[in-house]
This record gives structure tokens, C-alpha cells and sequence, in this order.
């Protein structure tokens, strides 16, 4: 992932307009803008944990996103600040949303 691609394009509110968009008919208006940005910034937590922020990795470098493990992760830090009990099946809408967003910047590329 390029960091200065994200630094310069990605816009959090902008990201939660676009997963706002993205999620099906029957999830559209169930989560806030506040409990979405709340899952942005723990998929990016998660991101850094793994290392996949890191400015000395290799900007080339093939990163393989477990989304799996993605949502575990989300569902346990959520359970852990007590935020929410959001359903695993709809924060794999919300993350699938995210990464949309990021592609259509181009920073995965």
C-alpha cells in the first residue's frame, strides 16, 4: 500500500459517504457515520499491527488481506471498547466498502 498515495487522497468522510453507498439496500442507514469511521480506523489499526503501514516496507511488496481475520479483529476491538455488536456478515459489507474506496483511489496500485 503506498502511504503517500493514502496521505494525500484518502478523506474519511469521503470513505464514509462511499461505504455508505456501497452497503446493500437492507444496510443502508442501520450504521452511522460515527460506528463506520469507528471501523475505519480499526481496519487501519489492524493494518498497522500487521505491519502493512510500516514506511520502511518495501512499497512493491505483494500485501495479502485476510478479511477474514479483518473482521474478526473489528469484532473483537469493538467487544472490547463496547461499542457496538456489529454482525461479522455486515462488517465484511463495511470493509469490502473500505477497500472499494481505496482502489478507486488507486492506492492499492
Amino acid at each position: 500500500m503506498s502511504e503517500e498515495k493514502d496521505l494525500r487522497l484518502y478523506d474519511e468522510d469521503d470513505a464514509v459517504k462511499f461505504i455508505q453507498n456501497y452497503l446493500p439496500q437492507e444496510l443502508k442507514g442501520k450504521y452511522t457515520n460515527d460506528e463506520i469511521n469507528y471501523i475505519i480506523d480499526v481496519i487501519y489499526d489492524f493494518y498497522e499491527e500487521k505491519g502493512f503501514m510500516d514506511e520502511d516496507s518495501d512499497g512493491e511488496a505483494l500485501v495479502d488481506i485476510d478479511e477474514d481475520e479483518i473482521i474478526a479483529y473489528v469484532i473483537k476491538s469493538s467487544k472490547k471498547d463496547k461499542v457496538n455488536k456489529f454482525l461479522p456478515e455486515e462488517v465484511a459489507f463495511i470493509i469490502q466498502g473500505e477497500l472499494a474506496y481505496c482502489d478507486s483511489l488507486g492506492i492499492f496500485e
